[in-house]
């Protein structure tokens, strides 16, 4: 079903970089804020976030100048074209968000390759978000200007007998690079010729389902296609008709999803006893012991999602009430969970926005799209001091509501049904760095198969 293949990437010279792969990559462009590009900027001059984030007076400059720093990387030799066609391994070794002392440690294990550019309704790639139209259309520019897919997707295939582990083991070792968030960065490079075909025909099997990067991908096969109108005699297998991925087993144990939590903020006026009264027709209310730790927070809303669908809901003042959906509620009656597929209806996000964000707090679908009354923090303890204050008498916000993670095997169905869910209803850590390898998108280049 999927096809993938090795990369024939450009790379940087490690020898002519005196601080290493530390120095020159950098995260996805679409969480670095203005403050992480200049620390970036600063670290070395040939950081990836130069061509991800270029800087100029105006658009027009902005992109034509990633693409001479591009063409001058190049000539300088700072990036080199590597003609081997290999996948590259990538452990990353990282301690979970918010995770306190005697945390453990984990090591997440994915490869980068090219897949294949084929349109959502082909079913191979397997959207689970809705994206929005900005983003999509300032990465356009950027692939226009470089010709290059400087910054990998995520996706997630399938092997739940982890077949792919033997070949994968096969990786020679490149470099290794700590970056400032902890996270460590092993990157290998799988060249066997016999590796690189279990690879292939392994995944063959599979449907890939986007984690992260949803924009990147649209705006490729967009790309994709005004490069194949503009050049009728390209190849099959030219190199614009293949976009750069990360891909991770989505069956492996050890593949961690992280909650989005949804902080409330703007709304005209605020009660959580109003909030549990009209939510008492359709979840069960637990309440937690006043002021209590966030850590307590997360315990209990874990606890509860062993019986269902469960949110805390935290108030300024210190009151804490765990919503779990409940058992005898008939799902299909209700004004805005009825109306959703029954893929979605009993997922915690879908839960949270239709049974209580629109409904009860009055939240409308666009309003959430614009993010007009909610922000989406990961790091519970960080939310829930910043909603109470540092008096504990109110901070910032009007309610905050605690999150399970949604497992991947909930995401896979909502994609695989053809639905899509709520905007930040997964957050894989860690992110996936920019800088590892840059695939041009040239239609005279052959990709290998």
């Amino acid at each position: 079903m999927a096809d993938i293949a090795p990369l024939t990437p450009l790379r940087y010279d490690l020898a002519r970089l005196p601080g290493g792969l530390a120095s020159v990559i950098a995260p996805p462009y679409d969480v670095i804020s203005p403050e992480e590009r200049a620390a970036l900027a600063a670290r070395d001059p040939h950081n990836v976030v130069h061509l991800i984030l270029p800087e100029a007076r105006g658009d027009a400059d902005k992109y034509e100048n990633a693409a001479a720093l591009l063409a001058r990387w190049r000539e300088e030799r700072v990036l080199v074209r590597d003609d081997e066609p290999a996948f590259y391994r990538l452990d990353q070794t990282f301690v979970p968000p918010g995770g306190g002392p005697g945390a453990p440690t984990l090591t997440r294990r994915g490869f980068l390759a090219l897949v294949r550019l084929v349109p959502f309704a082909e079913r191979v790639v397997l959207p689970h978000e809705r994206t929005l139209s900005g983003p999509k259309e300032d990465r356009l520019k950027l692939f226009r200007a470089t010709g290059a897919n400087l910054s990998p997707g995520f996706m997630l295939y399938r092997d739940p007998r982890r077949e792919l582990d033997a070949p994968l083991d096969s990786g020679v070792p490149l470099a290794e690079a700590t970056t400032p968030d902890g996270v460590h960065h092993a990157l290998a490079k799988v060249r066997d010729p016999a590796a690189v075909r279990a690879i292939v025909e392994g995944v063959a099997h599979s449907t890939l389902l986007i984690a992260d990067g949803h924009h990147r991908y649209e705006t490729a096969l967009r790309h994709s296609e005004e490069v194949a109108a503009a050049h009728p005699g390209a190849g099959a297998r030219a190199e614009h008709r293949f976009f750069m991925t990360f891909l991770v087993n989505g069956d492996d144990p050890n593949l961690v999803v992280f909650p989005t939590h949804r902080h409330v903020h703007s709304l005209a006026s605020f009660s959580l006893e109003e909030l549990v009264r009209r939510a008492r027709d359709t979840f069960t209310v637990e309440e937690l012991p006043r002021g209590a730790e966030a850590d307590a927070v997360v315990r209990a809303v874990a606890a509860a999602g062993g019986r269902g669908p469960s949110i805390a809901a935290a108030a300024r003042d210190g009151r804490v009430v765990v919503l779990t959906l409940r058992g005898d509620v008939d799902l299909g009656r209700h004004p805005a969970l009825g109306v959703k597929p029954p893929v979605l209806r009993t997922t915690d996000v879908v839960v949270l926005h239709s049974g209580i964000l629109e409904p009860i707090l009055g939240i409308t679908p666009a309003a959430q799209a614009a993010k007009t009354n909610l922000w989406y923090p990961q790091d519970a303890r960080g939310a829930l001091a910043e909603l109470r204050g540092p008096d504990g008498r109110g901070g910032r916000g009007d309610v905050l509501f605690v999150m399970n993670a949604t497992p991947v095997a909930q995401v896979r169905a909502a994609a695989e049904a053809g639905e899509v869910m709520p905007q930040k209803s997964t957050f894989f850590h860690p992110k996936v760095p920019t800088g590892l390898a840059l695939h041009t998108l040239d239609p005279a280049r052959t990709v290998h198969g």
